[in-house]
């Protein structure tokens, strides 16, 4: 399969809850320039919030990055979207992405929650090092 990126990658910083309106617009933007439905847009942008929530909660000084691209692939076209921090890092992967499991006290959906609803979902994490999660999603 041949994957490629459309345009240019674009690349926001999380500081705080302030940022949180400017990911999903831009995260809405992509999918809408990408043709992706509305409801594959309001996915994306819902699982993009979730990420970039998580940033803001549990990341060292609620600090990271969200970079989204738009993608073609066998004449697909998607968008993904990584987001990034240098945060406490996550020590059991199994445990965080089962539903239910909170370290902050909210009803534990939000990991899982996430890949439920896009097409492509990656985490990389280990306990020191941060966490990286990318998302993908795919007009029908």
């Amino acid at each position: 399969m041949s994957l490629t990126a459309e345009e240019s990658v674009t690349t926001m910083t999380i500081n705080g809850e302030a940022d949180l309106l400017r990911i999903r617009a831009m995260l809405r933007a992509e999918a809408q320039l990408a043709g992706l439905g509305l409801t594959a847009e309001t996915k994306l942008v819902t699982a993009g919030s979730e990420l970039a929530r998580n940033i803001v909660r549990y990341a060292t000084h609620g600090q990271g990055t969200a970079s989204v691209e738009r993608l073609r692939s066998e004449g697909r076209r998607g968008v993904r979207a990584a987001f990034s921090d240098s945060g406490p890092g996550i020590a059991d992967l199994d445990e965080v992405m089962r539903d239910g499991f909170s370290t902050g006290g909210s009803l534990g959906l939000g990991l899982p929650g996430s890949r439920r609803l896009v097409d492509e979902f990656a985490i990389d994490s280990a306990a020191g090092r941060g966490t990286t999660v990318v998302i993908a999603q795919w007009a029908r």
